[in-house]
């Protein structure tokens, strides 16, 4: 049966021209309309999949994009000489995979154990193709939604009332197609190499592009601009092959090991050092950048000479002044073959539109977003920066900007966004007040978390009405706790304790000699001069209102120990429960039955642990010793004594002194005389 439509121009055509026209433009503007997400998540690097892991585990709707064919573009060209210095370290002699992961610091966080690193690469410090492999099997066998070969060129707002944060976020990819999200999660990481404008900085190639191969450098008089791990990097692999390479800096070198910094240079790179120290011809200078000028000579040498000498000057390379001319021994009076720059890399704020405020100012406006502690983006509500843009938070503090510590940052953000977004209380587990020491005890020697991010992520225990029970959140912001209510979904109405992993106070440092004689403490009445990494104990007898967090009610020290094995009986446990028990004003310990009665029959308060074996209906068997006591103190006649009496007698010949079954030994009825004895 056929279906015949009326001519336009024909009065029932018009009709019907009227009547379609809402619905066809109301469907044609459905079709143009960008493709919605909840979240949007750019960059499929090691931050942007831990991110889509989390939010596909909670099954939120996501897309994550990314420019290149596969994830983890990034390694596929950089470091340039391809060996990571993140630690592979596939052995400890413990089974515990959060233990583990302490000393693993190449692993995403997932419930596969088959992505672990240490099953793709058996190198302390793997290749970078190693990373790659193990991110494309990361994204492939976790199922994550990612649209590969989608570079997006723009970022701007759409304001909207309706959405979850009074604005969309508009994507547009390099075909001109429209995404729209609601939340914007950046990890794109550091992509811009840092330039720096001096004269004849043309002449200068840079790490991005250098020649890898050390035969292009044999004979060669080299000259570094940089001090970091790049610039290490590219003077170890030509060491051997050039005459000299020279490393110019506009401050001194740091050494991780010293400042406890991963950024800062490690010992795989430091070769330079030595040959520095021991006058081999290489050696480290220090001076700003913008006051030195690059100039080519026509057999194309290159000389250092000052900024004010080629300003404004139109003169030939030949009649350029030197500073030799006047300093005849100007350490750099030397002509150079090559000149590399080795500065590190900035954000790429190019994609964002002005109205998203991404950058406001400040000491990181060039090389890092500014963001709150949260994550979250100072200019815009609802965009997020992970991963090693996110650094800004712990610059040069803690290893936010590494993988091994940006996982863990990564999903406080998931938590954060699931608590505002979908009304999910941040994780937390109860426990009753007893347990209170080997909780804190078991996350202080197992947690990865903790011991990584160090003062910036901590553990917080909130404490129940009458102390009874207590409820623990993992690794939530430090600097976010005056709004741990706001944005957790939990309480914090009767106390609550903050546990942090710190370095000592004047420890770490470039000018520091962390090797000196006495720098480890080894008694307990010194914690608080611990130096290296160790637990510390805050409380609070109400929520802080304001960062720096302000003084504490009190606070403990967990004294250093080289093994970081907090597990000793007298050293570590004993002295924190007593700080526990002088917080809360009680006693954490466990008993046995019959103390729990003596307990009853001279103290006017039960510790915890009778109170709550009493709750359980928990019983007590009669013993020789309990009914001892009883007819000592008065309140039982003595029927033993009694009974022998009647026996002597010739009363009651068969009667017979029941057996004594406890169901364990007592505690010393003494007064405690040492430590050992108390535990």
């Amino acid at each position: 049966m056929g279906l015949s439509v009326a001519p336009v121009w024909g009065p029932p055509g018009l009709l019907l021209t009227v009547a379609l026209c809402p619905a066809l433009t109301l469907y044609l503007a459905e079709a143009l309309a960008p493709a919605h997400r909840d979240y949007c998540v750019l960059g499929a690097g090691p931050a942007g999949l831990q991110m889509a892991y989390f939010l596909q585990r909670a099954g939120r709707d996501y897309v994550l994009f990314e420019r290149a064919a596969g994830p983890g573009s990034f390694f596929t060209r950089y470091p340039r000489h391809r060996k990571l210095i993140s630690i592979n370290k596939r052995y400890t002699g413990r089974t515990n995979s959060e233990f583990n992961l302490r000393h693993d610091w190449n692993s995403l966080l997932s419930h596969d154990p088959r992505l672990l690193f240490r099953h793709y690469s058996r190198a302390y410090f793997p290749d970078a193709g190693d990373m790659v492999r193990y991110l494309g099997d990361f994204a492939s066998r976790l199922g994550l939604h990612v649209r590969y070969n989608t570079t997006i060129a723009h970022v701007t707002l759409d304001k909207d009332r309706q959405a979850w944060n009074g604005h969309y976020f508009i994507l547009t990819d390099q075909k001109g197609q429209e995404y729209r999200c609601s939340v914007l999660l950046v990890a794109t990481g550091l992509s811009v190499p840092n330039l720096v404008d001096f004269p004849g900085s043309e002449y200068v190639e840079g790490y991005e592009s250098v020649s890898v191969d050390p035969e292009d450098f044999v004979g060669q008089n080299v000259l570094i601009l940089g001090r970091g791990n790049s610039a290490f990097e590219t003077a170890e692999n030509i060491l051997g092959v050039t005459n000299f390479v020279h490393m110019l800096s506009r401050s001194r070198v740091r050494l991780s090991w010293a400042t406890h910094y991963v950024g800062d240079l490690r010992a795989i790179n430091n070769g330079l050092l030595d040959t520095y120290q021991l006058k081999s011809l290489d050696g480290l200078l220090e001076s700003d950048l913008t006051d030195l000028a690059v100039v080519k000579d026509p057999k194309g040498k290159f000389h250092i000479t000052l900024k004010f000498y080629v300003e404004g000057s139109n003169q030939s390379a030949e009649a350029i002044p030197l500073p030799q001319d006047d300093s005849d021994n100007f350490a750099m009076r030397v002509a150079y073959d090559r000149v590399i720059r080795c500065l590190g890399w900035n954000f790429d704020f190019s994609i964002f539109n002005k109205s998203l405020r991404l950058s406001s100012g400040g000491e990181f406006s060039k090389k890092y977003p500014l963001v709150r502690p949260s994550y979250e983006s100072k200019g815009s509500r609802g965009l997020f920066v992970l991963g090693t843009a996110s650094h800004s938070v712990d610059y040069r503090k803690s290893a936010g900007g590494f993988i091994h510590g940006f996982r863990y940052t990564v999903r406080a953000v998931h938590r954060l966004l699931e608590h505002r977004h979908h009304g999910v209380a941040w994780p937390s587990t109860e426990h009753p007040i007893t347990q209170l020491t080997s909780s804190v005890l078991r996350r202080v020697n197992e947690a990865s978390g903790l011991y990584q991010m160090f003062s910036v992520l901590a553990d917080v225990i909130l404490l129940k009405e009458n102390g009874t029970a207590f409820e623990y959140l993992e690794e939530f912001p430090m600097q976010m706790l005056a709004q741990l209510e706001t944005v957790t979904g939990r309480q914090a109405r009767h106390g609550l304790f903050v546990i942090n992993m710190e370095y000592g106070r004047n420890f770490s440092g470039p000018d520091k000699d962390v090797f000196f004689y006495d720098r480890s403490v080894g008694y307990t009445e010194d914690a608080w001069q611990s130096n290296f990494l160790h637990p510390v104990i805050y409380y609070y007898r109400h929520l802080p209102t304001d960062w720096p967090l302000p003084r504490p009610a009190a606070i403990h020290h967990i004294v250093e120990d080289f093994l970081t094995d907090w597990t000793a009986p007298l050293s570590h446990i004993l002295p924190l429960r007593r700080f526990l028990e002088n917080c809360l004003g009680t006693d954490l310990r466990s008993f046995y039955a019959e103390s729990c009665f003596l307990f009853a029959l001279t103290r006017q308060k039960l510790p915890p642990f009778c109170q709550q074996g009493y709750l359980r209906m928990q019983g007590l068997v009669g013993t020789g010793g309990l009914r001892q006591h009883r007819v000592e103190s008065g309140l039982l006649q003595d029927y033993a004594a009694a009974g022998k009496r009647r026996e002597d007698s010739g009363q009651r010949p068969g009667f017979h002194e029941p057996v004594d079954r406890p169901q364990a030994p007592g505690p010393l009825d003494q007064p405690l005389t040492s430590n050992k004895e108390e535990l």
